[in-house]
């Protein structure tokens, strides 16, 4: 089995039919995450002991809890699809990865929605933003063919730092404001540079479906910041 793994063509070994053909899976598996996330949020939205049960995992330590179940989750997620060759298992990954995903944020979504004048637009105007900058920032990586591995210390430092505010944050009380969510989200648009070079030099031929949740993980974490950000303007 790991000689076969090994033996996997690197997508720049492959001809420039098989390159796009690869692209084109990669991104429709991005977009039908983010249209499998709108279905789970949308189902957990009507949930009212869902939406009271995230809501007061938002206060203090109980946040935290919630955020070590979600990064306990990525890494498993991204493991399992890196890791595996079963699809099945991969799609499964995937899958809870989603899932975990759309309920982290529900709490954003249903205030946003439901307690923000102006919401629907809020969410609709985020939603145009970061689809606009992740089509922005993926395109930069095709254009210039530059490898943009080089990111990810700067990455790792800086989510690091990240973790360790909003840990201090949610410990001490403190708004982190508008300038930690501008932060986050120069940190997300470097994650999809990141993701996205990763996709043009250092995939093998099969890894459409890592290389999409990579993508989508990075999609997401721009569109919390950017919808914080609209959020704190209104």
């Amino acid at each position: 089995m790991e000689d076969s793994i090994d033996d996997k063509l690197l997508i720049g070994q492959l001809s420039q039919v098989d390159k796009v053909a690869f692209y084109k899976k990669t991104y429709s598996h991005v977009a039908g995450g983010v249209l499998v996330f709108i279905l789970f949020e949308y189902l957990l939205l009507q949930s009212e002991t869902i939406v009271n049960f995230m809501l007061s995992m938002t206060e203090g330590w109980r946040w935290l809890i919630m955020l070590g179940g979600f990064m306990f989750i990525t890494n498993y997620a991204e493991k399992m699809t890196l890791k595996t060759p079963d699809k099945n298992m991969q799609y499964l990954a995937f899958g809870i990865y989603i899932l975990a995903e759309a309920l982290i944020f529900v709490p954003l979504i249903y205030i946003a929605a439901f307690y923000m004048d102006s919401g629907p637009e809020i969410l609709n105007q985020a939603a145009i933003v970061t689809l606009a900058l992740f089509i922005g920032l993926s395109s930069i990586v095709f254009i210039t063919k530059k490898d943009f591995s080089f990111l990810k210390a700067g990455l790792t430092i800086g989510f690091f730092i990240a973790i360790g505010l909003i840990i201090a944050g949610s410990l001490f009380g403190f708004n982190l404001g508008l300038w930690f969510s501008v932060a986050m989200c120069l940190l997300a648009g470097g994650s999809i540079l990141y993701q996205t070079s990763n996709l043009v030099h250092k995939y093998s031929s099969d890894d459409y479906i890592p290389a999409a949740l990579g993508l989508f993980a990075s999609l997401m974490l721009l569109f919390w910041y950017i919808l914080s950000i609209f959020m704190s303007r209104d």
